[in-house]
């Protein structure tokens, strides 16, 4: 089994100069891979502004900043790659605005045919998703778990899983195959706060890991 790691998502509305000591609490509390930044319906100034004030609190603790949606800005912004869904462009177009060196990252939902077009596009990594109901994002899409089974075994790309995933739901997940774990509510919804979310994510994963 792979080392399953934490991959944070940010809320798709923000305050950046609010959202910062929670993002630096979050990544202190324990290891997480990588940070997405998810803005929704705000224009393109908005979004370099969030990179500014939130990427150097990512690069400080060498974790990776990814920017949803958009590859032309990632590399204006000088993100560390991109993440892209069905909605948003070819993903050959989005690797070669991202060129040979940025991660990009694709949602292929429940759908092998999709996963396997985004690796031989160029993909870095794939996300399956949702397993469970979320808080954060309405989709109508169910993933099996399986699904991570048979990608991991097959396929030497790592997969993302996403979706309401929790402490107390992700050990399925974990022992499927995921080599990494998308979460939102679960850190910045958790009532202690983002970094008892983070630790609470971690505990989890490393109990999965040892069953």
């Amino acid at each position: 089994m792979n080392d399953c790691q934490l991959y944070l998502i940010t809320p798709e509305s923000l305050d950046p100069a609010a959202f910062a000591p929670r993002l630096a609490e979050a990544l202190d509390a324990g290891p997480v891979a990588a940070v997405q930044l998810r803005l929704k319906n705000v224009p393109d100034d908005a979004i370099r502004h969030a990179v500014d004030v939130l990427q150097p609190i990512a690069h400080a603790r060498n974790v990776a900043f990814i920017l949803n949606d958009r590859p032309d800005l990632a590399v204006a912004c000088g993100c560390d790659g991109a993440h892209v869904g069905m909605d948003d462009g070819d993903v050959a177009t989005a690797r070669r605005i991202l060129g040979a060196d940025l991660q990009l990252g694709v949602s292929c939902y429940d759908s092998r045919d999709m996963a396997l077009r985004a690796g031989e596009a160029g993909a870095d990594y794939v996300a399956f998703g949702a397993f469970f109901p979320s808080p954060s994002k309405e989709t109508e899409v169910r993933a099996d778990p399986a699904l991570l089974t048979w990608w991991s075994s097959m396929i030497e790309l790592p997969v993302v899983a996403i979706g309401g995933i929790t402490p107390d739901n992700c050990g399925t997940l974990v022992r499927a195959g995921a080599d990494f774990l998308s979460v939102i509510s679960a850190v910045w919804s958790h009532p202690d706060g983002p970094g008892a979310g983070v630790r609470a994510m971690n505990t989890a994963i490393a109990a999965a890991e040892d069953a």
